[in-house]
């Protein structure tokens, strides 16, 4: 199929000159529309005006301009079927050979604040997806562009062959060319429902894949690693690998808990998580004393980890670290010598990118079987003017630091979670467990340091008071809970026996 004829109208005019000077040099008219026409006329090209091509103005401030027979009939006229050609033909049609369209930007639109809705309802483009779906549908015949990152491709394919382009290329373009037109709508859709409910009747969510994984959590599993469109920050485009292997689906999975825990923090600290879960966190004055610490909480689960930082890593970082078996190490920067003394393992991979992700306007998604259960992030912070004393002894400066310290972590951790704190550092960590005093057990058990004056942290209210009496054995002398059980009285009552400071938060942290 060689390209005699080309439409060419679109909104992002990016590298848009330097591709229909091409065309104009295999000998392409180019017709164009508006905006488009003027931006390239005033690069010196010759231009075909859309209403020469009607034989109709442009009217209703461009809102109809390309939805006329003789577009669209140049566009979806099966070159295959003579009776198509003599149709258009016999109505003066020119057959349209390839179209360069992309789309009015609704989803920057309506991202902006203070938008309007008027603003919105104007940036919703109808003829373009009307093109785009002709040309895409009549691929056998026509070409279809809708991203500036194929005009270097296509024109360099149409130079190699006389002007045509070839007609796997032009599936590809049209396989693009519907799911640009399905994102658009889909984001059209989501802004609609949003603003009649904050959870709309119709969700559209849309994924493109960045690649495939090796395998799944187990070897028998097939994973590939998907990127949401449309959400701003998300995971793939804060990260950049610098060295190491491929990342695996535990690995990103994990490395997504890690960060979330980080982002708790401003002052210098580290996470470690293993299996989905934190098993060491501390905040310090420098980030090697931040990692020392968070090792330190529980160097065999350590080994095999996950492990980000808040801060730079350098080279005294760098040395602490490699001394272990790691995973995947994460810090938004790396001297220059650390990554020298970290990447002689060849087995550590290392990445970098941007900490902060806001999800709290997005949705977090769980799958089950024939759907999708959907909620808010837990991502709000709990202030510490929210929250209640509840016995005589209110915490001192340092028990108040380790009990929000410790509440922070107990957010990110498996119900039930027992978080352990001492010295901004976690000392125990009870995860997953079926019962809460079984967590707080394996909290206590596993515990590497004398945990005398230890804060507890329960990310949901103690259904009996026995896992508080496990923490209280160990040394405990102050908690924080959400409070709300049938038996808090009975917490309380063993709390204000054993001296111990009480906080009630009103905010439950389940994490399944």
């Amino acid at each position: 199929m060689k390209v005699k004829r080309a439409l060419v109208s679109v909104s992002d005019k990016s590298d848009l000159v330097p591709f229909v000077k091409g065309l104009v040099d295999l000998g392409v008219e180019v017709i164009s529309t508006g905006g488009t026409a003027k931006h390239l006329r005033d690069a010196g090209l010759s231009i075909t005006g859309v209403s020469d091509v009607t034989g109709f103005p442009e009217i209703m401030d461009g809102r109809v301009k390309t939805l006329h027979p003789a577009i669209h009939g140049g566009i979806l006229a099966d070159r295959d079927r003579p009776a198509h050609m003599e149709a258009i033909a016999d109505l003066g049609i020119e057959p349209i050979d390839l179209v360069v369209v992309n789309l009015y930007p609704f989803e920057e639109t309506v991202a902006r604040r203070g938008v309007t809705e008027a603003d919105a309802v104007e940036n919703i483009d109808i003829g373009g997806p009307s093109m785009v779906r002709s040309a895409a549908k009549n691929f056998s015949g026509v070409g279809i562009v809708t991203d500036p990152a194929d005009y270097e491709v296509v024109l360099k394919e149409m130079q190699d062959n006389q002007g045509e382009l070839p007609r796997e290329t032009r599936r590809r373009l049209a396989a693009k060319a519907f799911h640009h037109t399905a994102h658009y709508d889909a984001a059209i859709a989501n802004w609609f429902g949003e603003q009649d409910a904050d959870f709309p009747e119709h969700l559209m969510i849309d994924l493109v894949k960045l690649k495939e994984l090796r395998y799944g959590e187990n070897p028998h599993q097939r994973a590939s690693w998907y990127s949401e469109l449309g959400a701003g920050g998300t995971l793939p485009a804060a990260l950049e690998q610098l060295h190491g292997a491929h990342l695996s689906f535990n690995n990103l999975l994990d490395l997504d808990s890690c960060r979330r825990v980080l982002e708790e923090f401003a002052l210098p600290a580290c996470v470690i998580v293993k299996h989905n879960n934190p098993c060491g966190v501390a905040v310090a004055e420098t980030a090697a004393a931040a990692y020392e610490k968070a090792f330190n909480c529980d160097p065999v689960s350590a080994f095999g980890g996950v492990i980000a930082l808040n801060r730079v890593v350098d080279e005294a970082v760098a040395r602490l670290i490699s001394q272990i078996f790691v995973e995947v190490l994460w810090a938004p920067g790396y001297n220059e010598d650390a990554i020298d003394i970290l990447a002689a393992k060849k087995d550590i991979r290392i990445l970098t990118g941007q900490l902060n992700r806001d999800t709290c306007g997005s949705f977090d998604m769980k799958r089950i079987v024939g759907g999708m259960l959907v909620q808010d992030w837990d991502c709000e912070v709990d202030q510490r003017e929210n929250m209640t004393v509840v016995t005589s002894r209110g915490p001192n400066e340092q028990e108040w630091g380790d009990l929000l310290f410790g509440w922070r972590v107990a957010k990110h951790t498996k119900s039930n979670a027992i978080i352990l704190t001492k010295d901004l550092m976690t000392v125990g960590v009870g995860a997953g467990q079926m019962s809460r005093v079984d967590s707080a057990n394996l909290a206590v058990n596993r515990a590497r340091f004398p945990l005398d004056g230890c804060a507890v942290a329960s990310d949901a209210f103690f259904p009996f008071p026995d896992a508080l009496e496990v923490c209280a054995n160990a040394g405990a002398t102050c908690v924080i809970h959400p409070g709300g059980s049938k038996r808090d009285d009975e917490s309380l009552a063993l709390a204000e026996e054993r001296g111990m400071a009480m906080v009630v938060t009103g905010r439950r942290h389940f994490r399944h």
